[in-house]
């Protein structure tokens, strides 16, 4: 083993021990289950801060590395659209869904659309989570692998069973307290990566090899596909995005999680700039790796002494946990407490921990299962997790926000198919991470045809009490959107050659039905009959 293993392996063991040893502390506190999956709803600002700097910037560090060992500077564009989705998240839901005492979005679905929509959106949700927990864990496991010669697999089922035993402890504290320790190992590894990238190649020889791999410095590189599919996933993953609900919800007061949120968006560029030129001065320096995480390890370990290695990997661990944690425990939270509410409707709180905690065991099975399906392209697991949840919950939970005229069957409809079709379109495209079936991409299959599914099924089902609203400003805002999504359709019936050589059909396409369905939430309402009318008005006269 070399100085830098040696060095790696034992920071990496003694944070661990840190790790497993603190949360245990902090089970005595615990209130109750709602201290468990909501940290008792108490954190301040700067905890929400940390947890969510942990949980997004953390994992998209991993990605942008990845990203920009293979398409230099145009992964930028996947930490911008990181920022973008805090930020709306931040401004559009933390009021609203604090409001509700909302702990999972499966939750939400289910108190809308009874036991059998709550356990599939919790079934779906829950093992969908290890695949985003996967994806970073196995960013550690490349560089423990260049660093010891152990094999990718087993540190891996390491990474995996750290999970499970600092958060089966505490619960959401011992979220918290993890991702503030996280945050510090990230201070350093950041540091660390600038000193490489200020050391070897320098910033002169940076500047200079844009003449010798241009591709490196365009901001397309990755695909404009590719960099549109990033944007509209995260911004469609506003609405969806359990884990950074559960943290953010935990604040003491939505104004406390906005701050925290707000906070976190700015924490987040460091990450991403440092992150994209580590990248492209490992590819410069050491080109040709066949997994661009391995050719970042193996770049750092030879650019700077092995202690300053070993810090700046004992980071990549933190990153993996602080993306791995929350996904781990956001989806036993929804395996154990919203299916187990699925199946027993009466059961005790006490009995939804336990639940969840043996459910945090099942999907520590199920993590290590996909890490030896698949141990490259860790964005590539984001995104598979990505259409399959959100092709599975976007259109219900559109309903349960913003539609009351959404019908029980035409969620549970949706749920299936949109699943069925994103998983149906990556097996057509062969499961490859940047080459699709027909140039689209399967992010938008899922969701078009979630969308799809609900408003079908919905105006069938209520075509019979349909009417348009008589609020001006809802039909004003309905028209509009109307209007828009007939002006893209047909602009895409229009330019579909060109917009498919561009790898924005499927864009297009689902932006179109996105209006057509934000259009039917503002127009369309259950229509009164006249003597429920007049109920109405009788009850407002004895009442006043």
């Amino acid at each position: 083993m070399s100085s830098v293993g040696i060095w790696t392996v034992t920071l990496a063991l003694g944070y661990t021990l840190f790790l497993i040893l603190g949360p245990r502390a902090l089970a005595g506190r615990a209130g109750g289950a709602a201290d468990f999956f909501v940290g008792g709803r108490s954190f301040s600002p700067w905890t929400v801060a940390v947890c969510i700097t942990g949980l997004f910037s953390g994992s998209s560090f991993i990605a942008i590395l990845e990203l920009s060992y293979r398409t230099g500077v145009s992964a930028l564009w996947y930490g911008v659209a990181e920022i973008t989705q805090i930020l709306l998240i931040a401004l559009l839901l933390v009021a609203p869904l604090r409001q509700r005492l909302v702990v999972t979005v499966s939750g939400l679905i289910g108190d809308r659309y009874g036991r059998l929509a709550r356990g599939i959106a919790g079934g779906i949700t829950a093992f969908t989570f290890p695949m985003w927990a996967v994806a970073t864990a196995i960013a550690f496991a490349s560089a423990l692998h260049v660093v010891t010669g152990l094999p990718v697999h087993l540190t891996v089922i390491f990474t995996a069973l750290l999970l499970l035993a600092y958060l089966a402890a505490g619960g959401m504290r011992s979220v918290a307290f993890a991702q503030t320790s996280n945050c510090v190992a990230f201070a350093f590894m950041l540091g660390v990566g600038a000193v490489a990238v200020l050391g070897t190649p320098g910033l002169p020889a940076l500047a200079a090899a844009s003449d010798q791999r241009p591709e490196l410095f365009s901001l397309s590189s990755a695909g404009t596909g590719l960099i549109v599919a990033w944007f509209g996933t995260f911004i469609v993953n506003v609405l969806l995005a359990q884990a950074a609900f559960q943290m953010s919800l935990s604040c003491r007061t939505p104004a406390a999680g906005r701050q925290g949120l707000i906070a976190a968006a700015w924490l987040a560029v460091p990450f991403i700039v440092i992150g994209t030129l580590i990248g492209i001065a490992a590819a410069l320096t050491l080109p040709g790796a066949s997994n661009g995480l391995i050719g970042v390890a193996q770049y750092v370990a030879s650019a700077v002494p092995a202690p300053l290695a070993a810090l700046f990997f004992l980071g990549i661990w933190a990153c993996a946990l602080g993306w791995g944690g929350p996904c781990q425990f956001s989806g036993a939270t929804s395996l154990g407490r919203d299916v187990g509410l699925a199946i027993r409707p009466d059961a005790s709180p006490e009995q939804l921990v336990t639940w969840t905690r043996r459910s945090l065991v099942v999907l520590t099975v199920v993590m290590i299962a996909f890490a030896f399906a698949r141990t490259s392209e860790s964005a590539w697991w984001n995104v598979l997790a990505w259409t399959l949840r959100n092709g599975a919950t976007l259109a219900p939970i559109i309903g349960v926000l913003f539609w009351p005229l959404a019908t029980r069957r035409a969620a549970l409809s949706a749920m299936a198919g949109g699943f069925g079709a994103g998983l149906a379109w990556y097996q057509l495209g062969g499961w490859q991470p940047a080459t699709f079936h027909l140039g689209v991409h399967p992010v938008w299959i899922g969701m078009g045809t979630n969308l799809l599914i609900l408003l079908a099924v919905t105006l069938t089902e209520q075509r019979t009490v349909l009417a348009v609203t008589r609020d001006h400003a809802l039909r004003r805002s309905g028209g509009i959107l109307g209007f828009a999504a007939l002006s893209i359709a047909a602009t895409t019936a229009l330019a579909f050659g060109w917009l498919h050589e561009r790898g924005l059909l499927g864009l297009a396409a689902f932006s179109a039905l996105a209006l057509a369905t934000a259009a039917a939430t503002r127009l369309l309402r259950t229509a009164e009959t006249p003597a429920k009318r007049e109920f109405q008005e009788a009850g407002a006269v004895a009442a006043s």
